[in-house]
């Protein structure tokens, strides 16, 4: 599905040229297979996806991470959990003391087959960053199909049950909002306090971060509005609320993505949209290319859609970038 980089390729990018920092979390795309299929997917992961990051590509990610010190490893998919090498992953890179984030559809724990995992997550104190698009089950259902909300739901109160959320706890878990539609992303610390109010009042559930993320014009979203005539209009909302201030904090300047190949990305959005890494004129470039490549310094590929991340109080995997 690459219409969305057709329309990004249309003019050239007048977004501002960035170079990364030094190199902190990596971000893994564990395939793009799912158990569902989000209307506001960027991935354009589903049941039906067969890529799958194999055990050789783990083993390369985790000898990564020791040799940089990486101190963060962030899953995502697809629903990272469905790899058959997620809990190896996940144990070997605890093992070494790496802060490991499960970017969680929550309904995936209510799947048969997969009773035991948010004992798993649990037990090795993986941060959840879980996917709940808003607090009422008509939007939910809406945007990621039927019967998702009440799954959700189930889903959050397990986790609640294992200490997740609790204020005398250290297992992490947070929610992620994306917008329905071709907004932006209301306040995120005023989302907060709507969504712990409402989610504790009428089901007892507890979380301790709200991040609210701008849906971005590439794959399944991109689509949808280029289908609707609304892309043009999309992207000039984006340009017009850009903010300069947001630059120093968006996430390609500490972050890696790296696909279920091991190619790497210099973020988890170009890697959907196949933008080799720094403006690579050679193209693509492997995670075991990076051996002895400094990447410090090095240009960031920028296309239009990086907008999304400046446009606002700015959006990263960890929401707002304003404080």
């Amino acid at each position: 599905m690459h219409d969305t980089l057709i329309y990004l390729e249309k003019e050239q990018t007048d977004f501002p040229v960035i170079t990364r920092n030094a190199l902190e979390i990596l971000q893994v795309n564990l395939g793009y297979l799912c158990n569902l299929s989000c209307t506001h997917c960027h991935v354009n992961a589903g049941p039906k996806r067969t890529e799958l990051m194999d055990k050789a590509t783990v083993d390369l990610i985790l000898d990564f991470i020791n040799r940089e010190a990486i101190h963060t490893l962030d899953l995502t998919g697809g629903a990272p959990e469905m790899n058959p090498h997620f809990e190896y992953l996940v144990t070997r890179a605890r093992a070494m003391d790496v802060t490991v984030i499960d970017r969680c559809n929550l309904v995936i724990l209510e799947e048969p087959g997969y009773e035991g995992l948010a004992g798993f997550l649990a037990g090795n104190k993986v941060e959840v960053t879980a996917s709940l698009p808003c607090y009422l089950e008509d939007n939910v259902d809406k945007q990621r199909g039927k019967g998702t909300f009440g799954a959700s739901l189930s889903a959050l109160k397990k986790l609640n049950a294992l200490g997740y959320g609790q204020p005398d706890s250290d297992l992490q878990l947070n929610l992620v909002f994306n917008p329905q539609g071709t907004n932006l992303p209301p306040a995120q610390q005023a989302l907060e306090k709507a969504y712990k109010e409402h989610l504790k009042e009428h089901y007892g559930i507890v979380f301790n971060k709200l991040f609210a993320i701008t849906n971005l014009p590439i794959q399944r979203f991109g689509s949808m509005l280029i289908s609707k005539g609304l892309f043009d209009d999309y992207l000039q909302l984006l340009k017009d609320n850009y903010r300069q201030e947001n630059l120093p904090g968006v996430m390609c300047r500490n972050t890696l993505s790296v696909d279920w190949q091991g190619y790497v990305y210099d973020c988890d959005f170009n890697q959907m949209l196949q933008l080799p890494l720094g403006a690579n004129p050679a193209g693509k470039t492997h995670l075991s290319d990076l051996i002895s490549r400094p990447l410090p310094g090095s240009a960031i590929t920028v296309r239009q859609h990086c907008y999304g991340c400046t446009a606002g109080q700015g959006s990263s995997c960890s929401g707002a970038l304003e404080s």
